[in-house]
């Protein structure tokens, strides 16, 4: 990367500061454009969801993962709920979506507050032996008790596809029956999973994010307190594909304890079963923090403190950087030392996810933007205004400090939420043309894809070579905003 006509910069600069010049190019198609994640992990698009209670779940992990990316568990979750998350992802099809199911005696009203789990807008209803017994929608609630039963309601008689299809074949199938949605079956009639038309065409769009086993990646996180010895153990033995040492303040002498603690019980794990695990380590702002956590054995860094939209660090304690340059200059030192950097927080638009690779990225982690979508854990609450959203909150607020330390005493319990550095609660509204989160990855895609054609790059590390960064004012920033309504 190098900055426009030689202007390098005297002042630290965000994403709003900053913009990429279009260069010669021989890219003609945003098709010929490999997002294939330079950190490592093997991810094909460089897409990392934040490891926030509020954001990160199995709905979440599985559907990303099925687009590319990869989702972080978050530290604060149960092992046993950690573990069962890890199997259920594991275990989910790596093409076909998973549906939400019902029992015929399930309520009609339990089944209404069920749908927004997922993006299909139907459940598929099941017999005991995972059978077939129909479709539910919200159509078929209306005017109708809500103690009645699924079954008693149910369409009956739905489209049914086989398994083994291709993406395009499902797709011409669909459109045959003039459809959006359909369950898959096995041979033996019971479900796989269901397949729709915009699935359909994602799957020759997007490859998914797979293990040496072909199975969905997923990651998990641990802290820097406690027996990490033992979470670390557990986590590679449930077999996730990446582990991340997390605390808000990366450069520090606890931060280095436990990473050489997971580093020691990573490596007698890659002896054990021939399978070498990633560790990532932050929050990091420093070439100096950058190269040491790499050096202590780290094979990714995670840069950014304060960036985040439900972080208050640098409004509280003035601590942080503004995240573009913090993003070049560790890169550029995690490179000089054999690793990789994930830009963490402050990306709002698709413009800034492709800035933080430009600016050597090996993958853009992202947090609140993915809050607000129908597969994040949260249930889906509807506004006095009719506006649908799900709440969220900072992982260092006093809300996310209150799960993590539920174990202590309540004295240091009390004494710990006198400290906060993140906001409790906020609404994150779903957006009504892109409430899925796979609808957020064609946004975030379709627009890093534009921009490499326009630097003339075919993958990540092309475009981190050939992009050309320049320095604009904040009325250079806002003359770039489209209006949604006339001036």
């Amino acid at each position: 990367m190098k900055f426009y006509a030689g202007n390098t910069p005297h002042h630290d600069l965000t994403y709003n500061d900053v913009f990429l010049v279009p260069q010669s190019s021989e890219v003609s198609s945003r098709f010929d454009v490999d997002l294939a994640s330079r950190d490592g992990l093997g991810t094909t698009i460089p897409i990392v969801v934040a490891n926030m209670t509020a954001i990160a779940g199995r709905r979440m992990a599985e559907t990303v993962a099925r687009r590319g990316g990869i989702v972080i568990l978050p530290q604060d979750i149960p092992l046993d709920v950690v573990a069962k998350t890890v199997g259920k992802v594991k275990s989910s099809h790596t093409l076909l979506d998973t549906p939400v199911t019902l029992r015929p005696d399930t309520t009609v009203g339990e089944a209404l507050s069920l749908l927004p789990k997922r993006a299909h807008g139907a459940a598929v209803v099941l017999n005991d032996d995972r059978t077939l017994l129909g479709l539910f929608r919200a159509s078929h609630g209306v005017e109708v008790d809500r103690f009645a039963q699924v079954h008693e309601v149910a369409d009956r008689t739905p489209v049914v596809l086989r398994e083994g299809l291709s993406g395009p074949e499902y797709f011409a199938a669909l459109e045959e029956h003039h459809i959006g949605f359909a369950p898959v079956v096995a041979p033996d009639q019971t479900l796989v999973g269901a397949i729709t038309a915009k699935g359909a065409v994602r799957s020759t769009i997007y490859l998914p994010a797979l293990d040496d086993q072909g199975r969905l990646m997923i990651g998990a996180a641990v802290g820097i307190n406690g027996d990490v010895e033992s979470k670390a153990k557990a986590l590679l033995d449930m077999g996730v594909d990446v582990i991340v040492v997390d605390t808000a303040h990366g450069h520090q002498a606890r931060m280095v304890k436990a990473l050489k603690v997971v580093v020691r019980v990573r490596d007698a794990h890659a002896e054990l079963s021939g399978r070498r695990v990633p560790i990532a380590a932050g929050n990091i702002v420093t070439a100096q923090g950058t190269r040491e956590l790499i050096e202590l054995g780290a094979d990714i860094v995670k840069v950014g403190v304060g960036p985040g939209a439900m972080c208050t660090t640098r409004m509280m304690t003035g601590v942080g950087r503004p995240q573009f340059s913090a993003v070049l200059d560790c890169a550029q030192a995690a490179a000089e030392a054999g690793g990789s950097v994930w830009a963490d927080g402050g990306v709002r638009h698709p413009r800034d996810v492709a800035l933080a690779l430009a600016a050597g990225a090996g993958s853009v982690m992202i947090g609140s933007w993915f809050a607000g979508t129908l597969e994040s854990p949260g249930n889906l609450m509807t506004g006095s205004d009719g506006r649908e959203y799900k709440n969220s909150f900072g992982m260092a607020s006093s809300r996310a400090v209150s799960n993590r330390t539920r174990d202590n005493a309540g004295f240091e319990r009390a004494r710990m939420a006198l400290f906060e550095e993140g906001i409790s609660s906020s609404r994150m509204y779903l957006d009504p043309d892109r409430p899925g989160v796979e609808d957020q990855l064609d946004q975030i895609t379709a627009g890093v894809r534009s921009s490499f054609t326009y630097a003339g790059a075919r993958n990540i590390h092309e475009f981190n070579e050939r992009a050309t960064i320049g320095i604009q004012s904040m009325a250079g920033y806002e003359e770039g905003r489209p209006l949604h309504s006339s001036w």
